[in-house]
């Protein structure tokens, strides 16, 4: 498609001697806001590291293309200075280090109206929280959405979200839902791995992975019937398998 800006094409990668993604094959649209579902296990987490480009996890087929350009083989640095960033589902403490500071490192702007903006996105009082530490005092709901406003200020043209609905409360995820919408207004395409219909409600595409392999892809609507179902009817080599064992 024209306004895609992420292919992953045919990719496969195996951790400690385990086949983990199986012929991975995907299309991100510009301007979306996507989600990937599915069991634990499944690979998404892993999925999103091999996109990154993270230690470890270099696949052994397959492509990876940002804006076109085959990034397979490029660096952690490399990609995020094209634009592709990934936010942790446990976001890293910068002991000592103050929350203005922390936001401004990565950010092309580093002004000190620029932090103030990007908490506000996140529904954090800049005043209370700009001279706090980034440490033990701050809650996991906290961190996570102070590093999200670290990454808008990086001005990303593709976030990649690790479970952004991990450890916060129902007034936090509102201001999630929120942030979502602002980022696709603002032309940043998002792509979060998540386990919450709540969060799926809010995108406009969704894939469904299981085993390694993505199952199903489009309407979130019919993507969302995984969570009511918890399975969705699928001729998987997996369950192939089990079914042969169970009749033989």
């Amino acid at each position: 498609m024209e306004n895609t800006i992420l292919t992953v094409d045919d990719l496969h990668l195996s951790l400690q001697g385990k086949k983990i993604l199986r012929g991975i094959k995907m299309d991100i649209w510009a301007g979306h806001v996507h989600a990937i579902i599915g069991p634990n296990g499944a690979g998404k987490s892993t999925l999103v590291s091999a996109i990154m480009g993270l230690p470890g996890y270099k696949p052994e087929q397959g492509k990876v293309y940002f804006l076109g350009e085959d990034i397979t083989n490029l660096q952690v640095y490399e990609r995020a200075q094209r634009g592709l960033t990934l936010a942790w589902q446990e976001p890293a403490r910068f002991e000592g280090l103050s929350v203005e500071k922390f936001i401004l490192t990565g950010a092309k702007n580093k002004c000190h109206k620029r932090a103030e903006e990007v908490l506000e996105m996140v529904g954090l009082d800049p005043q209370k929280y700009l001279s706090r530490a980034v440490d033990k005092t701050l809650s996991g709901g906290e961190r996570k959405r102070i590093e999200l406003a670290s990454i808008i200020a990086m001005e990303p043209k593709l976030i990649l979200l690790d479970e952004p609905d991990s450890g916060i409360d129902i007034d936090a995820l509102q201001k999630i839902f929120s942030l979502l919408q602002s980022l696709k207004k603002e032309g940043i395409t998002v792509f979060a791995i998540t386990h919450s219909l709540a969060v799926l409600n809010q995108v406009d595409h969704a894939f469904l992975m299981c085993c390694g392999k993505v199952l199903d892809k489009g309407d979130v609507k019919r993507i969302a019937s995984y969570f009511q179902n918890k399975c969705i009817p699928c001729n998987h080599d997996r369950l192939v398998s089990v079914s042969n064992e169970m009749t033989s």
